[in-house]
Parts: structure tokens; sequence; C-alpha cells
């Protein structure tokens, strides 16, 4: 079967690599479909640590003035 692969921005065709180098294509795109996934992981852990960090601020307002914050950005 046919494929195509980037590399270093030039299409290249699977057709008459070796079966070593058609190996070397599928591990190349198993590689980038895991960097992908591990880069949209690190963006759903950063927007948690944020809305961790958000909350514990609101926490530390909360407990030294004693006005919940919170309460008044609610639509409740």
């Amino acid at each position: 079967m046919k494929q195509r692969f980037l590399l270093d921005g030039v299409e290249y065709s699977t057709d008459g690599l070796s079966e070593e180098g058609s190996g070397l294509v599928k591990q190349l795109e198993f590689a980038q479909l895991r960097l992908h996934e591990l880069s949209n992981q690190s963006v759903l852990m950063t927007k948690a640590k944020n809305a961790y960090i958000a909350d514990l601020k609101m926490e530390i307002i909360k407990e030294r003035s004693g006005v919940d914050l919170s309460a008044l950005f609610t639509d409740d």
C-alpha cells in the first residue's frame, strides 16, 4: 500500500523503502502521535494547575478577609 510521509517539509512515498525503512516510518508516526497526545495532556494539566491556583487564592482571601469572593461571582 502506497503511503506518504513528511520529513523536513518534503513529502516522500514509502514505495521503494525496505522493510526496515517502512518500520521506521511507522515508528516515526507513532512517536509523532504520542508527542501530540502528550502535548494535549500537558495543556490539560496546565489548565488544571491554574484552576487549583485560582481556587487556592480565593480560599486564602476568604480566610484572611472573611469574605467569600466566589459567592460574588456566581449566578446562583
